[in-house]
């Protein structure tokens, strides 16, 4: 059963497109961050709205390596529930753990936007202390996240576009990653999914954030040729 805060959040939410998920939200919870993604291109998520820079930082670490709750999540449609990701083993996520280390995170949450078979995001939760949700934050976790599936899926798509407009140049977080992705397919002659794993695997092997370098690729200061030893040998040019 949802929490009397959580049925005025969701009532709110159905009422006004144009309305966030906000502090109210993240404090019924019992979380520090909440991130709302949208699934694009198979398994590629889109950040539509963050609480705050922490969270969009993990979504970006995620996106980046490829790996993470997130992915999971939106892979397998099932929740990905890790209570303290410090006592979790290296094999699991191998790149993301170490990377994620200067973030204040410590218990992540991810739960899938879902109806049957079709997985339209993913609704992730993070804490910087340990430890599970209660009962009564997961009913209204998996409330809010039912809540989100069926806004995207039916209706006019207020609730996208209103996100989307809230951005501040108006268009998706990662569009400029997608756009350098099709320009890195054409000028390497590889698959779209090619492409993007190379501009990965460029930005982490250079400590990068992966929209500076879309952006490097996009503004043609940064070309990532195919005739060197592997992805890790970009060719920048200025100019």
């Amino acid at each position: 059963m949802l929490s009397p805060e959580m049925t005025e959040i969701l009532r709110v939410l159905h009422l006004d497109a144009a309305a966030s998920l906000g502090d109210g939200c993240v404090a019924v919870l019992g979380m520090d961050h909440l991130v709302v993604s949208l699934a694009v291109e198979g398994r590629i998520t889109e950040q539509l709205w963050s609480s705050g820079e922490t969270g969009a930082s993990f979504e970006d670490l995620q996106f980046t390596l490829g790996e993470g709750p997130g992915p999971d999540a939106l892979r397998t449609g099932q929740a990905a529930l890790e209570q303290d990701v410090t006592a979790m083993g290296p094999g699991r996520w191998p790149a993301l753990l170490p990377a994620m280390a200067a973030l204040p995170i410590r218990a992540v949450f991810c739960l899938p936007l879902a109806l049957g078979g079709i997985t339209v995001g993913v609704l992730t939760a993070l804490r910087a202390s340990p430890g599970h949700m209660s009962g009564q934050e997961m009913d209204d976790a998996v409330g809010l996240a039912a809540a989100l599936t069926l806004q995207f899926l039916g209706g006019t798509g207020a609730r996208l576009d209103a996100w989307v407009d809230a951005q501040p140049d108006g268009e998706l977080h990662r569009a400029v990653v997608h756009q350098a992705t099709g320009m890195l397919s054409v000028q390497l002659a590889l698959p779209l999914g090619k492409a993007l794993l190379r501009l990965r695997a460029y930005a982490y092997s250079n400590d990068r954030s992966i929209i500076d370098a879309a952006q490097d690729v996009v503004s043609r200061r940064l070309r990532l040729d195919d005739d060197g030893p592997g992805p890790e040998s970009p060719k920048e040019t200025r100019g």
